[in-house]
């Protein structure tokens, strides 16, 4: 009896570590679970955020450009073609003409609105004296408050462009183009349409290509696949190396069944 219930407490006994162990090793199970799964929801938090932040920009800067590039990049752009004298001459106005109507109103020296039909327009006209090697004077030149001839307050405004350069024999400084000599501003300067250009141009385009190409980086597989090409090439051989070994066990086969047959034909004689 002794040895009987001596045995039995170390079944017990056994019995009760292995439990132990068993609930160690799942608690430890758990514990590495719990910790991927945290590791886990942390790149995916980090992973949606960036992602999130990086498409609102992108679509942030894109946007932009659409009403950037007609309001400010294409005069900036046209001014530059023009190519305007960069030290300015005296203009003298000649004449003011106040017309209505689409047909006389094709274009007009300010208006407040780039948009929109001009039903009332105002012609300005002036005259300069060129500033070649040789000074030419040239007549009925059309003065402009910018390229487009057109603005938005309070950067334009007409009325006050209207009262200081609309008076017949007013006298001021201006510019004229080198291409059209008939095109004259009253301000101009390079160096502030390059700014435009960069400004209001090239940093939303960058901006737009760099946010698009991390995007593209973070949710597109861009890797080579060649692994499968090779794959097939083995198999194909591995396939051509076993037909190959087919034919000759064959061969081998018929050529043991053959010698049987003699033998047993020798022996029967």
């Amino acid at each position: 009896m002794m040895r009987s219930s001596s045995s039995e407490l170390l079944l017990d006994n056994q019995e009760e570590l292995l439990r132990k162990q068993k609930l160690q090793e799942l608690a430890l199970q758990q514990a590495s679970v719990t910790g991927a799964s945290a590791a886990r929801s942390c790149r995916e938090n980090a992973l949606f955020y960036s992602t999130s932040v990086l498409a609102v920009i992108a679509m942030s800067a894109g946007s932009s450009l659409l009403f950037l590039v007609p309001l400010y990049v294409d005069p900036a752009i046209s001014t530059l073609a023009s190519n305007f004298v960069p030290e300015p001459v005296t203009c003298i106005t000649t004449r003011r003409d106040q017309l209505v109507g689409l047909v006389n109103c094709s274009w007009s020296s300010c208006r407040e609105g780039c948009t929109s039909d001009a039903y009332h327009c105002i012609h300005i006209y002036v005259s300069y004296n060129d500033s070649g090697p040789t000074p030419k004077q040239v007549n009925d030149a059309v003065l402009l408050v910018n390229i487009k001839g057109c603005g938005y307050p309070p950067k334009v405004t007409c009325a006050n462009f209207t009262d200081m350069y609309g008076v017949e024999g007013a006298t001021y400084p201006c510019y004229h183009s080198l291409k059209n000599r008939t095109l004259v501003l009253t301000h101009y300067d390079k160096d502030e349409q390059v700014a435009i250009i960069i400004h209001f141009f090239a940093v939303p385009f960058v901006i737009t290509l760099a946010t698009s190409v991390a995007l593209c980086v973070m949710h597109c597989d861009c890797r080579c696949h060649v692994v499968a090409h090779h794959k097939r090439v083995r198999r194909s051989r591995m396939h051509q190396d076993f037909s190959d070994g087919s034919i000759s066990t064959g061969v081998d086969l018929h050529h043991t069944i053959s010698h049987h047959s003699d033998l047993v034909a020798i022996r029967n004689m």
